[in-house]
């Protein structure tokens, strides 16, 4: 058994109360030492500690006398970081940016150029989910804090109007930049994570295939990372998704569970163990050109295939396709997501439970995504946050 030292056991501790402050908003000395078990003395070292280190302040007092020590309220210095989360769609680029809290503090959306026509499968197909939503619904843990301000953050790049650039590409990469200055206004960003269709090579970082979006080429995030002032992170859209159902949807408290993705493009995010994991090549999930009865899953149940369908039958195709991970995996639950999985509700979610207990031998349970809002942004920007948080307040201790 590995001893902690001092200086572990101090950033354990500072890092436990970090936590709680970021769950529970505010709180006083003596909630903090209630909360965590801690001594007085030792409570006291570390608000000290997390105090002269700008990760807090006093933002009230309470108690009936609202004197001294106890009646102290403390809160996390919200503007100590600041992220932004990244909706790439094939019409649209949607931004959000957060506080290190986690509130919403700004955000912008623009439109792309109209898409090209995409072949099946999910590298390609997955570029067709997704329907433009409000980048300010964004419902759950993230509360909005007004319009951000006027200016750009150091480094986010000249705006540029699109067309004037004579290398394709780039005109994507001055709406994605432009789009991220607009919702960041004045402040600079410590993270930025982008969400976009098709895999991620795990090595690189930059898209292993062609995704569909309009203007998008090779070392695209190459391209970014010079034009934002912060580092640039690109995740496939779905694996995103399963962040915010893993963090605050219809997973949570699981640690294994299939996100199985049904809109315009068909794909699914595997968690197991906790841990998102996306494959050797980062095309862990890609369900969309699995070859069932009558053709390719996505054909079957993307939404523009599932016009007219009965619940019945759309439940059969749907079962069939979650079926070859259920075998594979044994992941205990599969939640439905995207516009169908959304959609159709607990009764849809029941249906599918149904068919795949009688093509399974393992119990799983199936749930329809309660993630409120645009399930991408939400798990970008709350992998934006994870970062910042590890970054400003430190690893949690092994």
């Amino acid at each position: 058994m590995k001893t902690a030292t001092p200086q572990m056991a101090r950033a354990i501790n500072d890092r436990l109360a970090l936590d709680l402050l970021l769950e529970h908003g505010t709180l006083t000395a003596p909630q903090l030492r209630a909360l965590t078990g801690l001594s007085r003395p030792t409570v006291s070292d570390l608000i000290e500690r997390l105090r002269v280190n700008g990760l807090i302040a006093v933002v009230g007092e309470s108690g009936e006398d609202r004197r001294g020590p106890n009646a102290r309220v403390y809160g996390i210095v919200a503007d100590r970081a600041h992220v932004a989360g990244v909706d790439i769609r094939r019409d649209t680029v949607n931004v959000t940016v957060a506080d290190i809290t986690g509130r919403t503090v700004g955000s912008a959306a623009r439109p792309l150029e109209t898409a090209r026509p995409l072949e099946t499968g999910r590298s390609l197909d997955a570029a067709r989910s997704l329907k433009t939503a409000d980048p300010l619904e964004t419902a759950g843990p993230l509360e909005t804090a007004g319009p951000a301000g006027a200016g750009r953050p150091a480094g986010a790049g000249q705006s540029v109007e699109p067309g004037r650039s004579g290398e394709p590409g780039d005109d994507l990469v001055t709406i994605i930049a432009g789009t991220v200055a607009e919702a960041a206004g004045h402040r600079s960003l410590h993270a930025v994570v982008v969400g976009a269709p098709g895999m991620v090579n795990p090595h690189s970082g930059e898209l292993a295939t062609d995704n569909g979006v309009p203007g998008w080429r090779p070392n695209l995030l190459q391209a970014l990372c010079h034009r934002i002032d912060a580092p640039v992170t690109l995740e496939n859209e779905v694996n995103l998704a399963a962040v915010a159902e893993h963090r605050i949807g219809s997973a949570r408290g699981r640690k294994d569970f299939v996100l199985l993705w049904l809109d315009d493009g068909v794909g699914a995010a595997v968690t197991l163990d906790g841990k998102l994991r996306r494959g050797a090549s980062g095309g862990a999930g890609e369900v969309g050109t699995l070859g069932l009865r009558g053709g390719s899953f996505c054909d079957l149940v993307s939404t523009g295939f599932i016009g007219g369908l009965d619940r019945d039958s759309l439940a059969a195709r749907i079962a069939e396709g979650a079926f070859a991970s259920v075998a594979v995996l044994d992941p205990g639950l599969v939640v439905l997501g995207g516009e169908t999985g959304r959609s159709g509700g607990d009764a849809l979610a029941a249906l599918v439970g149904e068919r795949l207990a009688v093509l399974s031998p393992v119990p799983t349970q199936v749930r329809p995504s309660t993630v409120e809002g645009n399930a991408i942004l939400h798990g970008a920007l709350l992998t934006a946050l994870s970062i910042a948080h590890r970054d400003v307040f430190g690893e949690v201790p092994a």
